[in-house]
């Protein structure tokens, strides 16, 4: 099933946690630390959940990482990249209703994609631009990075395990995102290397 087919069938808390997943995999491009999406991670867990309203999580992680806006005439690709993870984090609905998380969910796919063909360094990573990514969500992977066919496989990946295993797939797809962060540390960093 393509990544556009399990966004349009995926349920509240999927898409809750397939959009928190592409944002929590951009956290190295709005600086803050790991653990700065905890609580909205929590907030999805029934087990955990107790008093964490997924709406107040949104505008306390918003208020947390404002500081880190990067300026508006930046028009390299990390700026680019910077930008679409704010817009990302932006753009969270406080409001948990399907509706608006599918809307939120289909926005951070494309921009997560978006921002790692951005900031692939390969010749053939091409624009940045929204239809650059149309044709991998929709199930055509042929000629795709090593980076953004990753980071494709992650998106998949935690949509299909909140599928089969709602609130129990949490914990793997944190996992999957933790390990898709690492992945784009490394990528910025070498990229600040590669200029200094």
């Amino acid at each position: 099933m393509s990544l556009v087919e399990l966004i349009a069938r995926a349920d509240e808390r999927g898409l809750a946690a397939g959009g928190l997943a592409c944002l929590d995999r951009c956290v190295p491009l709005l600086g803050g630390d790991d653990e700065i999406l905890r609580p909205l991670w929590a907030s999805l867990a029934e087990s955990e959940a107790g008093d964490l309203d997924w709406g107040e999580c949104v505008e306390q992680a918003r208020a947390k990482l404002h500081a880190f806006e990067v300026p508006r005439d930046d028009a390299s690709a990390e700026g680019e990249a910077v930008a679409l993870a704010h817009r990302m984090l932006g753009t969270a609905p406080v409001e948990r209703t399907t509706e608006n998380l599918r809307e939120w969910a289909d926005d951070c796919s494309v921009a997560a994609l978006r921002i790692h063909r951005l900031l692939d360094g390969s010749s053939a990573a091409g624009s940045g631009d929204a239809s650059s990514v149309t044709a991998p969500r929709e199930g055509r992977t042929q000629d795709m990075s090593p980076l953004v066919a990753a980071e494709l496989r992650r998106q998949i990946a935690i949509l299909e395990l909140l599928s089969a295993h709602g609130p129990a797939g949490l914990r793997q797809a944190r996992e999957l995102s933790t390990e898709g962060r690492r992945v784009l540390r490394a990528v910025v960093s070498r990229r600040a290397r590669g200029r200094a």
